[in-house]
């Protein structure tokens, strides 16, 4: 079959609106922002040789935190194909150009959430983390008062409180968005977002150090469940304190659904042991520059070391071949060696060792690294934090 991918022009956004409501659901109605362009977000499309659109692909225009550093994207989502074209190679086609767009622009990593990921490991991505939720019987919340906190309702300026907690969160762990650029910035007008009911912020001496966002949903009965789409606290105590607050929904709600970040200080106040079978979504990454991904992140101060391995990567030739990687003083840098390395690392594993989620000698037992030498070497390049993700794209 013959395929153009291009990106889409705005004519061609109903269309492509449709083909996502095909297939994955949703309204008839598009929302506004889905018929226009959006700064720094890259819609490409897939046409068949009658000018058909039958299949499509977003990079989203994120840009990430990886150790104090942040890194450039080529996110992906929303990519859908006609059922009529699927396993034609219409996503391969979208993928492929996405990653060349992306590393011509300068973005270094991507992340996917898939839906089927075999087709995404046959590009080089590989799952590395989950994000994760919980569902609590809002009863079984601790809901002692904090002394020296005060938590008061927010109101949608108070919006700006949130996003600045969760940067002091984000900004020395690894994968979690900006949430600056692209969709972040359509403006809100004053209101809630679409999905959040309200918002609770807590304070210390006058300073925000904890808030809360959440969707209400409806009933009061035994079915009915609060959605918390934020939680974030940067003390101890604000982190007690907004546990208490949900416990406090208890009389209307009888369970709540909490985003968690392992070893932030709301997860150390959960009753977690009492978790209900919560959602979970698996989510893929793979370098789109390596040369970049090493050298645009922050690297633990204490690391230093050399490791050199070939490098497979089946999507984008650039990172293929031989690569010697230095850690020093929290930076990176990846060149080409002098002799041939004895290691071979599939992007795959690459992806998953980058992501702090693997060893070397791990990755060699999933079939990701050969070659005669000792693959505990490449734990050099899986010593920063695992990759986490709160937000679903």
């Amino acid at each position: 079959m013959t395929l153009t991918v291009r990106p889409l022009a705005d004519d061609d956004l109903p269309a492509a609106w449709d083909l996502g409501r095909l297939a994955f659901g949703g309204p008839a109605e598009a929302p506004e922002w889905a018929l226009r362009p959006v700064e720094g977000v890259l819609r490409l499309g897939a046409f068949d040789a009658r000018g058909r659109l039958v299949g499509k692909a977003t990079d989203t225009g994120h840009r990430q935190w990886w150790g104090g550093r942040t890194v450039a994207t080529a996110d992906v989502g929303g990519v859908a194909v006609l059922p009529e074209h699927r396993g034609a190679g219409v996503a391969r086609a979208l993928l492929t150009d996405l990653l060349a767009r992306g590393r011509e622009r300068g973005a270094a990593v991507s992340a996917l959430y898939p839906t089927v990921s075999a087709v995404y490991r046959r590009l080089g991505w590989e799952v590395v983390g989950a994000l994760q939720r919980a569902d609590l019987d809002t009863a079984s919340l601790p809901s002692a008062p904090v002394p020296g906190v005060d938590v008061r309702p927010g109101e949608p300026a108070d919006l700006a409180v949130v996003d600045a907690l969760y940067e002091t969160l984000a900004r020395p762990r690894a994968g979690l968005l900006t949430r600056r650029g692209g969709a972040f910035d359509l403006p809100h007008g004053g209101r809630w977002p679409d999905g959040v009911d309200g918002l609770t912020v807590v304070e210390q001496d006058g300073v925000p150090t904890g808030a809360l966002t959440y969707e209400r949903g409806t009933g009061y009965g035994p079915e009915a469940r609060l959605a918390v789409h934020d939680l974030v606290a940067v003390t101890a105590e604000a982190g007690r304190a907004l546990v208490a607050v949900l416990a406090g929904w208890r009389s209307v709600t009888r369970t709540v659904r909490v985003p968690l970040l392992p070893g932030d200080a709301v997860a150390g106040a959960l009753p977690l042991e009492r978790s209900l079978a919560g959602p979970g979504a698996a989510f893929m990454h793979r370098p789109v520059d390596v040369v970049r991904a090493v050298a645009d992140r922050g690297w633990p101060q204490h690391v230093r070391g050399r490791v050199a391995f070939t490098l497979l990567d089946p999507a984008v030739p650039e990172n293929a071949g031989p690569w010697e990687l230095e850690l020093a003083d929290g930076a990176g840098e990846l060149r080409r060696p002098a002799s041939e390395p004895g290691l071979v690392l599939d992007v795959r594993g690459f992806a998953q060792l980058y992501g702090g989620v693997t060893g070397g000698r791990a990755a060699a037992l999933a079939g990701l690294v050969t070659g005669p030498d000792d693959p505990a070497a490449l734990d050099l390049l899986a010593c920063g934090p695992p990759a986490q993700l709160l937000d679903h794209f």
